[in-house]
């Protein structure tokens, strides 16, 4: 087992490492910027280094930095967290050439999942279901006939990155080689690869993910399926487990299917397979992610199985000691992420000093955060402060129980969104399970 990790990470998932670690008795290294210095994961880790000034160009992202602390403090492995260089495999390169062990799949699956293009033939190949599209197109032309081919309406999606960008959706023809050209410029300075593919654009859907854990051994367990349909902008807001909507022969099924594409990609850590889902028993692979997902407590409270400390226990050569038939889903979990914005001003980034903190309580209610009273939350990263996260013995319960929970949380001095998450979760498709990706479309948010 490592002695001592690195947490390439910052806010609430660096706490949540650190937090992993202590209970490993495993020591902490963190690095952070000039801006974070009164952070809170600053003072938890056991020795913290300033590796850069505020924007996370010149900090978080700044590999040279992050890998010279990690050589200084004698840190045997790093823990990306989830963003940031989570998912870079020139990043992970370069771990494994200091000899440096990365928490997470290596460099080469990381740079195969991450071309989607690839990971699409990928899942095609293992039997996975894909939703109907082109291989990657570069030429506007050839594009716009492969469209008139798939028939519309299409999505265009860029083979790089992730986070929304390099996405548009295209209804009409006339609309498409704009859309097209744009798609790829996003993605080329977004991702320094302009390179696009197109898929059928499927609508209503439901947006389903299954939660991986596979050791160096070829032992890979999955830990059932988050629905994740509630989304602004391709930005998740409210993740639940499990999916109200998915019966028991389509879990079975989608169980198969993603411990099928573990397995065909020699998959190694936590990972998550993203689904969608036609409400008519059809799913098809959208994307894998090869981190840690934000989303990922709601999992860990229906199955009892702590992700982070598996996460770093298979990357220190540990063999799973349960198999799929020993993972039982147990109650309802529902996470609401709390960011700091202004629902009123289209959903505008807030910055600014909690004056005034209040964190809910009681059995089975979890607050995941780095802030505290009088902690400045600076302007330069993303707007997500907390998730709050709530258990139950079923979904009509877990809904009460997090309407109570967001009306305790009080976090004065910043704007915040948890009012607008009550809103959601009293809303009549939401309430019944119902609800697509459209849903806030159809909200006008």
């Amino acid at each position: 087992m490592f002695r001592k990790i690195l947490i390439a990470n910052r806010g609430e998932i660096a706490v949540r490492i650190i937090r992993a670690c202590r209970e490993m008795g495993i020591a902490t290294v963190a690095v952070f910027s000039e801006a974070d210095a009164p952070a809170l994961f600053v003072s938890m880790a056991d020795e913290s280094i300033c590796i850069g000034g505020p924007r996370a160009a010149d900090s978080y992202l700044n590999m040279e930095a992050i890998l010279s602390a990690a050589i200084a403090t004698g840190a045997e492995a790093i823990h990306p967290g989830y963003g940031l260089l989570s998912e870079n495999p020139k990043f992970v390169a370069l771990c494994e050439q200091c000899g440096i062990a990365f928490i997470g799949p290596t460099s080469e699956l990381i740079a195969k999942m991450g071309d989607k293009d690839e990971a699409r033939r990928t899942m095609k190949a293992a039997g996975v279901p894909v939703i109907p599209g082109s291989d990657v197109i570069e030429d506007v032309d050839e594009a716009e006939r492969c469209a008139e081919e798939i028939g519309f309406p299409v999505i265009i999606k860029a083979r790089a990155g992730g986070g929304g960008r390099g996405i548009r959706i295209v209804k009409e023809r006339a609309e498409f080689r704009g859309a097209f050209l744009a798609a790829s410029s996003e993605a080329a300075s977004a991702f320094g690869d302009g390179a696009c593919y197109l898929e059928k654009y499927l609508r209503p859907v439901k947006h389903i993910e299954m939660q991986v854990l596979c050791d160096n051994y070829g032992g890979v367990v999955c830990l059932g399926e988050r629905e994740c349909s509630v989304q602004r902008k391709n930005q998740k807001l409210i993740e639940e487990s499990p999916s109200p909507a998915i019966s028991a022969e389509t879990r079975a099924a989608m169980t198969l299917a993603s411990t099928r594409a573990a397995k065909a990609t020699g998959y190694r850590g936590v990972g998550t397979i993203e689904y969608l889902y036609t409400g008519e028993g059809d799913f098809y692979f959208m994307e894998m992610n090869t981190r840690l997902q934000v989303e990922h407590p709601v999992t860990e409270m229906v199955t009892g199985v702590d992700l982070v400390q598996w996460q770093i226990r298979v990357a220190a050569g540990v063999k799973l000691p349960f198999a799929q038939e020993d993972i039982r889903i147990s109650g309802a979990a529902i996470e609401c992420r709390i960011n700091a914005e202004d629902p009123g001003r289209g959903f505008a980034p807030c910055c600014g000093t909690v004056e005034l903190l209040h964190i809910p309580g009681g059995p089975w209610v979890r607050f995941d955060t780095a802030i505290y009273q009088d902690y400045f939350i600076p302007p330069f990263y993303d707007s997500m402060i907390g998730k709050l996260i709530v258990h139950a013995q079923n979904r009509e319960q877990a809904i009460r129980k997090m309407k109570m929970a967001l009306s305790e949380l009080v976090i004065e001095g910043v704007t915040h969104n948890a009012d607008f998450q009550a809103q959601l979760l009293d809303n009549p498709a939401f309430v019944d399970g119902s609800y697509t990706t459209g849903l806030l479309d159809e909200l006008g948010k």
